[in-house]
């Protein structure tokens, strides 16, 4: 049996938090679980914006493969430690920030915080460099905004500064998807139900990064949409415990209704033997069959009344093919 039920969708409140999330959807036909998942999952790892370092300027540093006076650290090394550095920016704008050193300090991600007010970074503890007492020079950070992972020869500009060390950045502040299909049981249905985890670095929240992805799924989906597409066949769901129950006591054989040996006798002779072939007779059917009068009439009449049956049902939306249990016709809408 197919019957229509209600999508829920869920937020488990237990486990959420600023960096962690699980979500729940059903129930989903089957095979529709991982379908919808995996799509969730694509646009959470790709599409949802963040903010990260593009570009880094050193006085005296030409390329990446240069080193620093006063620096532990080669180019290449810092380049890479600022790649980790997690943003939350108070607005959309990218911000330059610029950073002098001068003697021996330890450099993490709380001095490029403390540089600027319009971000929050989120691993203030992140290593970056270590200076010593020899050091003195500035370096100026450019921090952008996009989505997934962009290499940094798409950050090139025309006419950069010649002293500018483009490179990669991971914008994408989800950093883990997860999902798992179960099925679920209602009635007679096997259905499913979608486990969604998501794990962000805490600049974009799981729900807001779920929510964006649906509304990116949403507006993709809207392509397939065609003006004055012609309406398709709609399944109409309209079988329940009831007709279930009718449909089997159709199927039985009038020597379970326990008649008087008179009636059972008439049916016989005039080839009724289910209780399909039964109700399907109008009463003033039945009277005209040999031998049988009112007092069989009301026999019968008593017997099928007990069991919530009659005489003339239209027994057709009962015996549909069990397997699907529903009917077809026109969908009354389009698109």
């Amino acid at each position: 049996m197919t019957q229509d039920h209600q999508l829920e969708f869920s937020i488990n409140k237990n486990t959420q938090s600023d960096f962690y999330g699980e979500f729940t959807l059903e129930p989903l036909e089957r095979g529709y679980g991982t379908t919808v998942a995996n799509s969730m999952r694509r646009i959470l790892m790709t599409s949802i914006p963040g903010a990260a370092i593009t570009s880094v300027r050193i006085d005296g540093t030409l390329h990446e493969f240069s080193t620093i006076e006063g620096v532990v650290e080669e180019v290449t090394d810092i380049i890479q430690n600022l790649k980790d550095v997690r943003f939350e920016l108070e607005d959309n704008q990218p911000d330059k920030v610029e950073l002098s050193f001068n003697g021996s300090s330890k450099f993490t991600a709380k001095d490029i915080d403390e540089a600027s007010e319009q971000f929050n970074v989120l691993n203030p503890d992140l290593h970056i460099a270590t200076v010593n007492e020899d050091a003195n020079f500035t370096m100026e950070l450019s921090i952008g905004v996009g989505k997934g992972y962009v290499s940094a020869t798409h950050h090139q500009r025309i006419d950069p500064s010649i002293d500018t060390i483009f490179i990669d950045s991971i914008f994408n502040p989800v950093t883990k998807v997860r999902f798992e299909v179960l099925p679920v049981t209602l009635g007679n249905e096997t259905m499913e139900k979608v486990i969604l985890n998501v794990n962000t670095d805490g600049s974009t929240s799981p729900v807001d990064a779920v929510n964006h992805a649906a509304k990116v799924l949403i507006d993709f989906f809207r392509h397939f949409l065609i003006e004055k597409a012609a309406p398709v066949l709609r399944i109409t769901h309209e079988f329940d415990e009831e007709n279930l129950r009718i449909r089997e006591l159709l199927s039985r054989n009038i020597d379970d209704m326990e008649l008087s040996v008179r009636s059972h006798n008439c049916l016989q002779a005039a080839g009724i033997k289910s209780m399909k072939d039964l109700v399907s007779k109008e009463e003033s059917e039945m009277l005209k069959y040999k031998n049988f009068g009112r007092k069989s009439l009301s026999e019968l009449i008593e017997k099928l009344s007990e069991m919530n049956l009659s005489f003339g049902m239209d027994i057709e939306k009962f015996m549909l093919d069990s397997d699907n249990g529903a009917q077809l016709h026109a969908a009354s809408e389009t698109n």
